[in-house]
């Protein structure tokens, strides 16, 4: 090879060099960065959802995600030779219009292997629905990108051995449940990008709260202004264009279904925060809300030097008798560090109905839980307005005065579905832990107006001044 054509061989490879960097994959958070974007794909559970508004910025990660697991280019998480996989719309035309046109955007030409169609052209993919893609796998193997609509029935689902499955928008739950199985043997991935506009509806028990208390489930809300790339003016014309109900979704993500949140105040960013020693000093009281088929909830209550709470440990459980709750309960105070009094007893607050005697027993809920170790306060407040208006506040603040272990997951997840019935008043469901929340808030003396600063000699020998020529000139006096 002579110099000329060294020189060009090498020219040739930075500018081949220079077009793969040019390409939107390798552009994707280069430079700007969506964070919640980044935090999504760096979660290694095998279940995440996005539930995003219209242009946050949730559907470009879902379709990145599908490309760099099919390429087997993943940067956070292991990477597989020959990836199967499926794209999951609403419908056939959806899927034209949305999720094939990301993969598309993202998935290199030079890295596809065949198209094939189920209506339209080969050469020109992107006017046609596709039914799947092999691509060229990074370990030298084939990956295929198939894709499916929730139209086709829960039949067309079964069957195959899948490495992922991504849901762009709400799928009907039986169709959930059959892709789940799909990954299982592969030990696979789920994952959903969606904006909430049904309500509350299965995605919002089984991913929002995480009812079945699956330790695999993860979900992000994504608004607008955590896009980075979303322009000013263009932001302020969908806030002149969509109504405030209609920005719980369509902005921030947030499932709604016109009877507000009790709670709209709690922000898990803001109000949640990991595990640490509590020390001695601020351990204030227990808190129990007794249940028999309900669930018993208790949380350990701190109370720091500057008058901020921290909830530190749950105990939640239905079912189970007396004898259970408080063997737990006091585990729980050991594993805690928690302090006793001087009888050796842990301290609690307990809804005042423990107090009560009935026909079925001797003894009352509250003498049955001292004969354990567990010396309960019956005499709590239990308020309902005033109560969640305390609580309201204390979350309201700024900076925050109330902070949640990331461990109490039943408080997370009641606080976030607790919502407004009739009549102006909550729904009575799933509020065991918000109860016992309320008892201990509602111990607390409320925070009292600041003491007036302290008058400087200047001042006071004026006043006194003034007080005296009053009592000479009457007119002088203020009205």
């Amino acid at each position: 090879m002579d110099e000329k054509d060294a020189v060009r061989k090498i020219l040739g490879i930075e500018r081949e060099m220079a077009r793969r960097r040019a390409e939107p994959l390798a552009c994707y958070n280069r430079g700007r960065v969506h964070v919640k974007q980044m935090q999504f794909h760096r979660c290694p559970l095998k279940n995440r959802w996005v539930f995003g508004g219209n242009r946050s910025g949730k559907t470009e990660c879902g379709a990145v995600e599908t490309v760099w697991l099919a390429l087997g280019e993943h940067p956070f998480k292991p990477n597989r030779p020959d990836v199967q996989g499926w794209v999951v719309s609403v419908s056939r035309q959806v899927q034209r219009d949305v999720a094939q046109e990301k993969v598309l955007r993202y998935l290199p030409r030079r890295r596809i292997e065949d198209i094939v169609m189920v209506s339209g052209r080969k050469g020109a993919p992107e006017s046609g629905m596709i039914d799947h893609i092999t691509v060229r796998n990074a370990f030298g193997g084939l990956s295929r990108i198939g894709f499916k609509s929730c139209d086709q029935g829960r039949e067309k689902f079964q069957g195959a051995s899948l490495d992922f499955v991504w849901f762009d928008e709400e799928p009907p739950e039986d169709i959930y449940d059959e892709c789940r199985m799909r990954v299982f043997d592969r030990g696979g991935y789920i994952y959903g990008t969606m904006t909430p506009l049904k309500g509350f509806t299965w995605v919002y028990d089984e991913i929002e709260l995480n009812s079945g208390g699956d330790p695999e489930v993860w979900c992000e809300h994504m608004e607008w202004l955590d896009n980075p790339f979303l322009g000013e003016a263009e932001t302020l014309h969908m806030l002149a264009v969509t109504s405030e109900d209609e920005q719980q979704s369509r902005r921030f993500g947030r499932f709604f279904q016109g009877e507000g949140p009790v709670y709209p105040e709690f922000d898990p960013e803001r109000h949640v925060i990991d595990p640490f020693r509590i020390p001695e000093e601020w351990q204030a009281a227990a808190s129990i809300d007794p249940g028999f088929v309900n669930p018993t909830s208790c949380h350990f209550y701190a109370v720091d030097y500057d008058g901020r709470i921290f909830v530190a440990g749950e105990h939640y459980e239905s079912g189970r008798n007396i004898d259970h709750h408080a063997e737990r309960i006091l585990a729980l105070a050991d594993s805690l560090g928690w302090k006793r009094d001087g009888s050796g007893r842990l301290r609690a607050l307990i809804d005042s109905a423990a107090g009560q005697r009935t026909l079925a027993s001797e003894k009352s809920v509250a003498e049955l839980f001292y004969e354990r170790g567990i010396a309960v306060n019956t005499r709590v407040n239990k308020d309902l307005y005033s109560g969640i208006q305390r609580v309201k506040s204390l979350f309201a603040q700024d900076p925050p005065r109330i902070f949640i272990f990331r461990s109490c997951v039943n408080l997370i997840r009641e606080l976030k579905a607790y919502r407004w019935g009739g009549g102006d008043r909550p729904r009575k469901s799933e509020d065991h832990a918000l109860d016992e929340l309320r008892y201990f808030v509602m111990s607390r003396q409320p925070p009292s107006s600041p003491a007036p600063p302290l008058k400087t000699a200047v001042q006071r020998d004026r006043e006194r001044l003034e007080r005296a020529a009053a009592r000479e000139r009457p007119w002088m006096k203020k009205f």
